[in-house]
Formats: C-alpha cells, sequence, structure tokens
C-alpha cells in the first residue's frame, strides 16, 4: 500500500492511502479521497488540487489514471478545471440522477418508434478527454460513433459515442437496428454503473438543423462514463436532446419503499 500526502492545499486532506491488491480501479481510489475530503469540508471551496503530472509522479500513476480521477470529480460537479488556475473544488451544485437505461428501449416502451440515422462510425485516436474517460493510452484507438435518435420519425436527440476498439465489433446496419447498449449486452458486456452529468445549452446552428431546432433553441446535454459490472469503464458519450420534446424523469421513494418498477432514464 502506498500513502502519500499531498502538499499545500491539499494537506488538510490527510494522506492519500492506495490498494494495489484492490479490485477498485486506482483511479476510483484516488477520487474517493478527494471526494471525501471535498464532502467533509477538508477541502473548501476554490482550493487547488495536485497538478495532475506531480501527482501521478508522487503515486506511481500514470498520468491517464490520475486524469480520470479528476474527470469523475468533475462529472460529479466536485471540482472546476480551470485554465491557468488548475483543479479547484467548485461551489455546491445540484446533480440528479437517472437509470441507467437505454435510450431505445425508453422510447420502444413509451410506445415511440425508435429509429436511428448513423451519421459516422469510425475508429480513431482518442482524444486527451476520451483517453482520461476512458482510462487508455494517450492517443489508444477507440471506436467513434455519430447517431441522431429519433421517435416516430422526429429527431430526439444527437449522440457521439467512444469505445476502446477492442471491446466491441460496431457496424452501421448494427446501429440502425439496435441500441447500443444492446450490442453490448449482445456481446457478454454487462453495464453496472455510471458517473452522469446533466447540463443545458443554446443549440448552434449545425446542431439546430441537425435536430430540426430553431437556432439557440433550448438543448438538454448529458455526459456519460459507463462501467461494467467488473469496474471498467466501456463507453464514454456526449449527448444533446431536444429540450421541446424530451425531458429526464428521476423517482425518489420514501425510504420504506421499493425503487417503482421501469423508472425512465436517458441512456443510449
Amino acid at each position: 500500500m502506498t500513502s502519500v500526502t499531498p502538499d499545500r492545499e491539499t494537506t488538510a486532506a490527510g494522506a492519500i492511502n492506495i490498494d494495489r491488491t484492490s479490485p477498485v480501479p486506482l483511479y476510483f481510489q484516488l477520487a474517493q479521497h478527494y471526494e471525501a475530503a471535498i464532502r467533509s469540508g477538508a477541502l473548501k471551496v476554490g482550493s487547488r488540487l495536485d497538478n495532475e503530472v506531480q501527482l501521478a509522479e508522487r503515486l506511481g500513476m500514470s498520468r491517464p489514471t490520475v486524469r480520470a480521477a479528476f474527470l469523475y470529480l468533475s462529472n460529479k460537479g466536485l471540482v472546476v478545471r480551470k485554465r491557468g488556475a488548475g483543479t479547484l473544488v467548485a461551489k455546491e451544485s445540484i446533480d440528479r440522477d437517472v437509470e441507467l437505461t437505454s435510450l431505445y428501449d425508453d422510447l420502444a416502451t413509451a410506445g415511440r418508434a425508435p429509429a436511428t440515422k448513423v451519421i459516422r462510425v469510425e475508429v480513431t485516436h482518442a482524444s486527451d478527454r476520451v483517453a482520461a474517460a476512458l482510462q487508455l493510452p494517450e492517443r489508444a484507438l477507440v471506436n467513434s460513433l455519430q447517431r441522431i435518435r429519433l421517435a416516430d420519425g422526429e429527431p430526439i436527440a444527437l449522440m457521439h459515442n467512444f469505445l476502446p476498439a477492442a471491446l466491441v465489433h460496431l457496424s452501421i446496419e448494427m446501429l440502425e437496428e439496435h441500441g447500443l447498449y444492446e450490442l453490448l449486452r449482445a456481446s457478454g458486456i454487462r453495464m453496472s454503473s455510471a458517473s452522469q452529468r446533466m447540463c443545458a445549452k443554446n443549440a448552434s446552428a449545425a446542431e439546430a438543423r441537425t435536430l430540426g431546432e430553431n437556432r439557440s433553441a433550448a438543448l438538454l446535454t448529458m455526459e456519460r462514463i459507463a462501467y461494467d459490472d467488473t469496474g471498467r469503464p466501456v463507453e464514454f458519450g456526449q449527448h444533446l436532446y431536444r429540450a421541446s420534446r424530451y425531458a429526464f424523469t428521476t423517482s425518489f421513494p420514501r425510504p420504506d419503499s421499493a425503487p417503482p418498477p421501469g423508472a425512465p432514464g436517458g441512456g443510449w
């Protein structure tokens, strides 16, 4: 086990303990340490986390692993990354969880005929952000998918997804006929959990044309890193939804009641 005490702002967070014999991914152990420090108040709003390169060297980790931990914290709204300032503890924000389900399946369940228009399916080199999200080496090969999801012939969402190239074979024909998560399940990949963040934006001219909206129309955004049952990140998605046509619903049952079956989600 490696124990490292961070410098400066992170000293108040105590020692960072990394158990390399644990089945818990290293990036998640590191992220949990910082999350606990932030939620306990040991790291205050505006405190700066260590430099990725320096922290990776001190912990004996790869830089993508440390970057993945910081990205996890960013996706949960716990930190913000500012040019010239580094990674800072963010002000408290409100995040809403939704079910780890497929938009394709949700539309079918709701009686809306789902269809998919595939814009692009290609194998390409991962950007730094994609490599960090999927815990891959820099410029690793990934499947890059861009699709439009339709309901009853009407565009609902513009979806961009990345998966490790060696994970599964995907073709235009497969993606036009099936949802992505359905194809992953058919390949023996069991989706177990996800880190997800939703925001909003105004549509650009190109996005508005693609989704059949007016320019500057309100769009819901979702960014998700999905993990299989071993804790391995298998998919990174960046999606845009028409706010005029789609909404996310989250149910909060009483502590003494079971969650409702088939709760709606917003997946792929």
